[in-house]
């Protein structure tokens, strides 16, 4: 009888973050606040682009998208994070694990993907500034985010398959405060170097590929800012792409920081800290960084509430 033929466990469970139960009211309390934030800052950020006719841009087309996936995979992580701090429950079961996962990798490599063609959008703008509308036209932004949902489903789907011949029989104990790969994998009874190759693959070339189309468009972006001769030029050049920038920045150095090492090596520490900033703590800071550093949002936001107000006051 091979170690194949051992009980399935039912459910896992999640160690979290802390067994001090002041510590575990602290994070508790600034998780919520985080989250709080992260759900009105994005859920306002789709609401003024959506309402605000100024902003119906290629750029921020893809914004409200961007938005949208903060919202959904903070969604995927922190209730279930919340619950845990609050309530010291620490069992999920088996299938809510690996729907966890599952979601959060789909919408993940979504936003990977996502932000990569931001900075194409930005590329465009600041390259091919006369012909930007046509070459950022509503078929090619359609395109790029169904392009962008597709990778993120095949990187999902690639795990699932994966997932799903794994086997759970010495431990259900799982060092973290969701259900990620890595230190699921560390669990298994089964031998996952196959498998970890696999995944390796598939979310190594689209972070990859990522980079590079990131990387390409700010090289391009770079060369033409500094064709530029007047300092206002430079100026609005880099403005026009410092919020992204600084977006990618955050979202691919916590990523890169968590996952380019093997699964083995996962533990308890630096990790967790990764983790919290680019799952809890990313989403909120998206819509922050494009509302506070960008003037159209916030003369965006002001056009929105004065239309709001213009009504209230003929009544």
């Amino acid at each position: 009888m091979g170690r194949r033929n051992i009980t399935h466990v039912s459910d896992f469970i999640l160690m979290g973050l802390t067994d001090s139960e002041e510590i575990r009211l602290v994070l508790c309390t600034l998780f919520l606040l985080i989250y709080l934030i992260t759900v009105l800052g994005n859920v306002g950020m789709i609401l003024i682009i959506h309402l605000d006719s100024q902003l119906n841009t290629p750029m921020y087309f893809l914004l409200s998208h961007l938005s949208f996936l903060d919202l959904s995979y903070s969604s995927v992580t922190t209730p279930k994070t919340l619950d845990n701090l609050l309530t010291s429950n620490k069992y999920i079961s088996y299938l809510n694990c690996f729907i966890q996962m599952n979601f959060f990798i789909f919408l993940a490599a979504t936003e990977c993907f996502l932000l990569s063609s931001m900075a194409y959008d930005r590329y465009v703008a600041i390259c091919n500034p006369l012909h930007y509308l046509a070459v950022m036209s509503t078929r090619r932004c359609c395109s790029i985010l169904f392009g962008s949902y597709l990778i993120g489903f095949m990187d999902s789907f690639v795990n699932v398959l994966c997932m799903s011949r794994l086997h759970f029989c010495d431990s259900n104990v799982i060092y973290h405060f969701f259900c990620d790969v890595p230190p699921v994998l560390t669990l298994s009874c089964t031998d996952t170097h196959a498998i970890e190759i696999i995944i390796s693959v598939f979310a190594g070339s689209t972070l990859l590929v990522s980079l590079i189309v990131v990387s390409a468009s700010y090289v391009a972006i770079l060369s033409t800012i500094l064709k530029i001769t007047s300092t206002s030029g430079i100026q609005r050049a880099f403005s026009t792409c410092a919020s992204h920038l600084l977006a990618v920045t955050v979202f691919y150095g916590t990523t890169i920081f968590t996952y380019a090492k093997p699964s083995k090596s996962y533990s308890l520490g630096k990790d967790h800290v990764a983790s919290v900033f680019y799952t809890i703590v990313t989403p909120m800071l998206n819509p922050l960084i494009y509302s506070l550093r960008n003037k159209e949002v916030k003369n965006a936001l002001r056009r929105v509430m004065q239309k709001r107000k213009g009504p209230k006051q003929l009544k």
